[in-house]
């Protein structure tokens, strides 16, 4: 439902709209396409052009909503869909969040741009809530302690996107859904996940590159996105600020044609190895070197194929390049 929805979205104001082709001022405005609108909006610390984008606040937190043009000029916004919204004097709105923890579902426009925006904002369940590891019944285990990792204080995260059937299949980005990120422990619903808006704006950003190197792929499969502490230490992994334990990484592959779990043949020499996955690797190395404009730099490697899975991809948004 929420796909054709999109798509409805899409049609009316990207691709049936004669006002959108002939606005006043369009030099003032990126083109619009399926995936990113003609303004960017800023959520938080966050700024991205996607036409799907997600936001996390903690309850009765405030979120702050600014709308830029292709200048980062100042846009003037109207944000519909959720009580707790004010506008600004500045033009921008906030949104306050409410006390019980869910789903809240904000439709951006801006009229100049003459064009909108999904916003979905989880609000968050607190980490407070935790219980010897636990968080209504589902596990989690323990993080580290704040500190300082290559520079950079990192941080608890301050709580978790509850997950249930009912909201799993939420679009969290144009081409990816909030059930790609969950931990693969096996659990009942409600499950929990963190997801960073940057790294959506990157797996979207890699995915537009192998199409401009005319390798089709309507989505990447997420091998491993968003893990636990407990599951972590369970599959064998002792890095104790994983960045998958911050729902900033993504182990990524396409897997197309055959859809078969595996990585597909990317260099089209017969055979899917390691250099498949460099092929991925070189494209996520060179947005890195020429970021756009939604989503920051980090980390990426490329793995081999083994008895548990193909080749794939290790993509993040630490904030610092790292290469392995």
């Amino acid at each position: 439902m929420q796909a054709t929805l999109l798509r409805a979205l899409i049609s009316a104001l990207v691709l049936a709209s004669p006002a959108l082709a002939g606005a006043p001022d369009a030099g003032r405005f990126w083109d619009a396409t399926p995936v990113r609108a003609r303004f960017a909006l800023r959520h938080g610390d966050v700024s991205s052009r996607l036409r799907v984008a997600t936001a996390s606040v903690l309850p009765g937190e405030t979120l702050e909503l600014a709308a830029r043009d292709r200048a980062g000029a100042p846009l003037a916004l109207r944000v519909t869909g959720a009580g707790g919204l004010r506008e600004t004097p500045a033009g921008g709105w906030t949104f306050s969040a409410p006390s019980r923890p869910g789903l809240q579902r904000l439709r951006v426009a801006s009229p100049e741009a003459q064009d909108e925006i999904a916003l979905n904002v989880f609000v968050l369940v607190p980490r407070e809530q935790l219980t010897h590891g636990r968080l209504h019944g589902y596990e989690i285990g323990r993080y580290p302690a704040s500190a300082v990792v290559q520079g950079a204080r990192v941080d608890p995260p301050p709580g978790f996107i509850e997950v249930t059937a009912q909201n799993a299949d939420t679009l969290v980005s144009p081409h990816f859904r909030l059930k790609q990120f969950l931990c693969k422990e096996s659990a009942e619903f409600p499950k929990y996940v963190l997801v960073d808006a940057r790294l959506l704006g990157k797996l979207e950003a890699l995915l537009d590159a192998l199409h401009q190197h005319g390798i089709p792929a309507h989505s990447l499969e997420i091998m491993s996105g968003y893990r636990t502490p407990a599951y972590n230490r369970e599959i064998g992994n002792s890095t104790t600020f994983s960045r998958h334990l911050w729902g900033d990484a993504a182990d990524v592959f396409v897997d197309e044609s055959p859809r078969d779990g595996r990585m597909d043949d990317l260099d089209g020499n017969g055979v899917v190895d390691a250099r498949d996955a460099e092929v991925l690797y070189s494209l996520a190395d060179a947005l890195d070197r020429d970021p756009p404009e939604d989503w920051s730099i980090g980390g990426a490697g490329y793995y081999a194929a083994n008895d548990a899975h193909g080749p794939f991809v290790h993509v993040d948004v630490r904030g610092h390049t790292a290469r392995w």
